[in-house]
């Protein structure tokens, strides 16, 4: 079978292939595969009453696919559901436990980890075109970022990821909204796929996912936490079975954590230099976080946001924060002032590691979005942020 390169991933598909051949040969060939079980589901989608899509989507999501109502489903949405009724067999939810407490023991340095290194790098690839395009995080940034940070926190939550929990529900319900937005991409004129692959690919999907998990680790050992081989060996294993619901196929999603730096380390490489779309979606994101904290005054925000980019800075490194049109800004003990204030404020703020938890918890949940009527079955239903309604 041929291998298709879009145009993009030609230059670093070549210099990757003399590194690690199977890798980058593996990646490019996903950047032309989409995820066909949702978006076939989505097609049917746009063919039908909104409510009635969401209560057939609601009745899978809360395991009521043998009802009598939901025979009436599309073939599509009804394939969809039976391709999650059981876990993979390398699942072991009762290994996640290990994984789950260093989350919520470090659940500080996460944040500080995705902000400033995980979703910093990722813009990097060509996934930020897609991002780019729509607006979703110039126009709805605070949104978007609480939307990531409670998915993050539900499949970390004891259980989160059983059938039908948050943590599951919310990991499949990303897979839809890749898919609406990649359909909505497709039928613009605005994207080009012989350059760019297809929008929210699986090659950026496998990138992301090793990134959250693996390059989130990476930058916790940077940030001062302590974490045992246990302890990462099940934080992986989260990650990737929320992966695997994500709709991310099996041949481009991990095992393990030195597959997933792997993955990631070639998965750069293929990726073209960092884009405009790029530096943008990095500004934004910077930009975002002080409100995301709360923090809406206009100097203590710039000050935050100078804060952010020299911490960014020194996780990510001098080249990556140049190509992303970083501030010239020293990163000169960041690091270290910055374990230090964690260490400060765990030793005099708190008496208990009880206490210490609670207060991580309280910081996840004020990052995070909740919706008073459930979590939402609304998938977008215009390309441009802007003129979307709310999902």
């Amino acid at each position: 079978m041929t291998l298709t390169v879009p145009a993009s991933y030609m230059d670093g598909y070549a210099k990757a292939r003399e590194d690690n051949p199977t890798v980058a040969k593996n990646y490019v060939a996903h950047t032309t595969v989409g995820d066909p079980l949702a978006d076939r589901l989505v097609e049917d989608a746009n063919t039908m009453d909104s409510r009635q899509f969401q209560k057939f989507i609601r009745m899978g999501m809360m395991g009521k696919t043998g009802d009598s109502e939901f025979r009436a489903a599309p073939d599509s949405i009804k394939d969809f559901f039976v391709a999650n009724e059981n876990p993979p067999n390398w699942v072991d939810l009762e290994s996640f436990r290990p994984g789950i407490q260093m989350f919520h023991n470090n659940t500080r340095l996460v944040l500080a980890g995705m902000v400033g290194g995980v979703l910093v790098e990722g813009f990097s690839t060509n996934i930020s075109k897609s991002f780019f395009l729509t607006g979703r995080l110039r126009d709805k940034g605070i949104r978007r970022l609480q939307q990531n940070n409670r998915q993050m926190l539900e499949i970390f939550m004891p259980d989160g990821m059983q059938k039908f929990h948050d943590g599951w529900i919310l990991s499949i319900r990303i897979r839809m909204i890749h898919a609406k937005i990649r359909s909505l991409i497709q039928k613009s004129t605005e994207w080009d796929e012989e350059e760019l692959g297809i929008p929210i690919s699986s090659a950026n999907l496998g990138f992301a996912i090793a990134s959250f998990s693996a390059r989130l680790l990476y930058y916790l050992d940077m940030l001062g936490a302590s974490i045992s081989k246990e302890e990462r060996e099940s934080f992986m294993q989260v990650w990737r079975y929320s992966g695997y619901l994500m709709g991310i196929p099996e041949s481009i999603l991990y095992t393990n954590e030195d597959d997933a730096l792997e993955l990631n380390r070639i998965g750069r490489m293929c990726e073209p230099s960092p884009s405009l779309e790029s530096i943008v979606m990095a500004s934004a994101l910077i930009n975002s976080a002080p409100l995301l904290a709360g923090i809406e005054q206009r100097n203590d925000r710039k000050n935050l946001v100078k804060y952010i980019t020299r911490l960014s800075r020194a996780m990510i490194g001098e080249k990556l924060a140049d190509d992303l049109k970083y501030d010239k800004l020293s990163t000169y003990g960041a690091l270290w002032r910055f374990r230090f204030l964690n260490k400060l404020e765990d030793l005099f703020s708190f008496t208990s590691a009880g206490n210490r938890n609670t207060k991580n918890m309280m910081t996840a949940l004020e990052v995070s979005m909740y919706n008073e009527d459930g979590i939402s079955y609304k998938l977008p239903d215009h390309l441009y942020a802007e003129e979307s309604t709310d999902w």
